[in-house]
């Protein structure tokens, strides 16, 4: 591990010196790809060296306690710096392991989310407008934006699907464990003799897809238009400004209703289109690699049960990972950091339990 931590200490230096010259700097594809690469390796090469500046210090507080002759005081001085040098040396050790882990390509990436009502009525499309608003406060309070794609509300404040945009530096990395059926279970307003109802809503994130990521044929897509409606089926307006997209290789269809633009929304279903279309790509690509499948925290499916919100005993359960909080007003306020840090955890230590038993 030393060895390949010398090559990306090597290589890091390389590229502060790319990045200085006039080439580069002109070069705007260029300059970000290599500050994308300089950022991901600077954790890595500033813990490197903390680890050989500690390795330094351990060296030659042993040196010195061989060669011997050091009065009393010193020699306790030299023994305590001898332990403490090699206790950060471990510390480190271990960190770097984590470092050093495959990162997702998409971590950095932002995020399209899609909630849809699963079982339940109207009970379960107020739980997804819940969901959205969880989702929503959680970015804000990382300083992320959100912009709702396409929105499909009930009379009553639920929401049968929506889709938005969380742009923000990692959105990808803290959300992607967030794909997959969320269950609740409450007393609904609705309901007169108090009995608990289980509802459920399904979550699918996928990272945003550029262009260059997944390119699709125009003559592969039927694209109609028709007139957008509300809660309630009233006309929203009385231009044809709502578009479906059809991907006719694969079957998927985007629709798009939440802007008057006719343009706007058809940007904005094909922004859903192409994570879409790169989701399932992703999904090939990982249950072709059966060791990386079973490293994942659950499947990412989203016919998986992944979460229960159980609202009589204030409590929050991730099923994969077995993690009970009672505090579910805080989470469905936003305050999921608890729940993600848990899950991001838990994946490394298998990602780590993966590595060992293939090394």
């Amino acid at each position: 591990m030393l060895e390949k931590l010398k090559v990306v200490e090597k290589r890091y230096t390389e590229i502060g010196e790319e990045l200085m010259l006039p080439e580069t700097v002109s070069d705007n594809n260029l300059y970000k790809k290599l500050m994308q690469e300089h950022k991901h390796l600077t954790p890595i090469v500033e813990k490197y060296r903390e680890y050989i500046a500690a390795e330094a210090s351990y060296e030659e507080a042993k040196t010195l306690l061989d060669e011997g002759g050091l009065d009393k005081d010193f020699k306790e001085l030299a023994e305590e710096e001898l332990k403490d040098s090699k206790e950060k040396m471990e510390q480190y050790f271990e960190e770097l392991k984590i470092l050093l882990l495959p990162r997702d390509p998409n971590d950095d990436k932002n995020v399209i989310i899609e909630i849809r009502g699963g079982a339940g009525g109207e009970e379960a499309a107020l739980f997804a407008n819940s969901l959205m608003r969880m989702y929503t406060m959680y970015a804000e309070s990382r300083r992320w934006k959100v912009e709702v794609l396409n929105l499909n509300a009930t009379e009553l404040g639920g929401v049968k699907e929506v889709s938005f945009m969380v742009s923000g530096d990692g959105a990808y990395s803290r959300f992607k464990y967030e794909s997959g059926v969320h269950r609740v279970q409450r007393v609904p307003e609705t309901e007169t003799s108090g009995r608990i109802h289980t509802s459920t809503v399904t979550v699918a994130v996928l990272p945003e897809a550029e262009e260059v990521d997944f390119e699709i044929n125009p003559t592969d897509l039927q694209i109609d238009t028709y007139r957008s409606s509300g809660a309630g089926g009233q006309h929203v307006n009385t231009t044809d400004s709502a578009i479906r997209i059809t991907h006719i290789p694969t079957g998927v269809v985007v629709e798009c209703q939440d802007e008057r633009s006719q343009y706007k929304n058809k940007d904005k279903a094909m922004k859903i289109l192409r994570s879409r279309l790169l989701e399932a790509e992703m999904q090939k690509q990982t249950e072709a690699i059966a060791g990386e499948r079973r490293a994942q925290v659950g499947t990412g499916d989203r016919s998986e049960r992944i979460r229960t919100y159980n609202y009589p005993q204030g409590r929050v359960t991730d099923h994969r990972i077995g993690l009970t909080l009672y505090k579910i007003d805080q989470i469905l306020n936003g305050d999921l950091d608890e729940v993600v840090d848990a899950l991001i955890t838990h994946y490394r230590a298998e990602m780590l339990k993966s590595e060992s038993s293939e090394g």
